[in-house]
């Protein structure tokens, strides 16, 4: 496998509105999923061949002597820019050990990841949980695995990460979906909504977190455009969007407030949370008078 130099491999989050997380950490580079509307793959972030997954050059000992120097332990996100759980992860274990390191060094983990490989690591998951809080959000956008390999075509189909979700759940670890993006005109219906909402519930999850649109950055964009050319043909989707959204950066849904309410009305008749400051609260009932200070 190929690698990367890097420098740091954990980074103080400045904002900890999302998930309560107070670091970051990716141990990869791009990501082979091939979702056509990654926000990842936007110029800004500078991802070469952003398909090509690549590892970063010693990362364990890098993460190791950073985890060492942390005055106060806290919550680490995994996932945010490439998942952590690609296909090289099952022989690479990037993944696995650097749970193992956390879990040593007492900080908890929030994972996001469009993989069901992850409840391979619910041993580590289960331990982590012991001192401080474990999170795992799976990301699914359609209900339906026809739809999801249109537009996510090498993640793991959405029953595939129902079932793993199931089995996180069973396991006791605090898991939830990830219901981001929504494409306009394309998973954006009642339907796939409340199917959403219902498979989740009946898998065990705590919560689902919406976005009722998606992000669109210049390079990003052009790609997303190309794939709804390729991937929907004679729909005439791009021009739809282009005519709708310009170069907008946020690109919500048609009738957004009105498909909100009935993601609501569907979370409330499962009992799932759906709004970050309860799911935060949910995550650390428990550990607030730990060692984790985090309120």
């Amino acid at each position: 496998m190929d690698t990367i130099p890097a420098k740091t491999i954990l980074h103080r989050v400045k904002d900890r509105r999302w998930f309560g997380c107070e670091y970051n950490m990716n141990l990869y580079r791009g990501c082979s999923h091939g979702c056509i509307y990654c926000d990842s793959r936007s110029d800004c972030y500078r991802v070469e061949d952003f398909d090509h997954v690549r590892c970063k050059a010693d990362a364990l000992r890098i993460l190791r002597d950073e985890l060492g120097r942390r005055v106060l332990p806290g919550v680490v996100l995994t996932g945010a820019m490439s998942d952590p759980y690609n296909p090289h992860e099952r022989t690479e274990l990037l993944t696995r050990h650097a749970l193992e390191l956390l879990s040593a060094y007492g900080f908890g983990v929030a994972i996001e990841t469009k993989s069901d490989l992850v409840t391979r690591d619910l041993d580590l998951l289960w331990e982590i949980g012991r001192q401080a809080p474990v999170l795992c959000k799976l990301s699914i956008t359609a209900c339906d695995d026809r739809m999801a390999a249109a537009i996510e075509p090498h993640a793991a189909p959405s029953s595939a990460r129902f079932a793993a979700l199931e089995r996180l759940s069973a396991a006791g670890i605090f898991a939830g979906v990830l219901m981001m993006p929504l494409l306009p005109w394309i998973t954006d219906s009642e339907e796939n909504v409340r199917g959403i909402v219902r498979r989740a519930a009946e898998a065990g999850a705590r919560f689902v977190y919406p976005a009722m649109g998606l992000t669109m950055r210049d390079g990003q964009r052009e790609y997303f455009y190309r794939e709804l050319e390729t991937r929907f043909p004679g729909a005439g989707l791009a021009e739809r969007y282009r005519q709708r959204y310009g170069s907008r950066y946020r690109c919500a849904v048609p009738r957004a407030a009105a498909l909100f309410g009935v993601f609501e009305a569907a979370c409330r008749q499962y009992g799932l949370l759906y709004r970050m400051e309860e799911i935060v609260r949910a995550t650390r009932r428990g550990y607030e008078t730990g060692q984790l200070r985090l309120f």
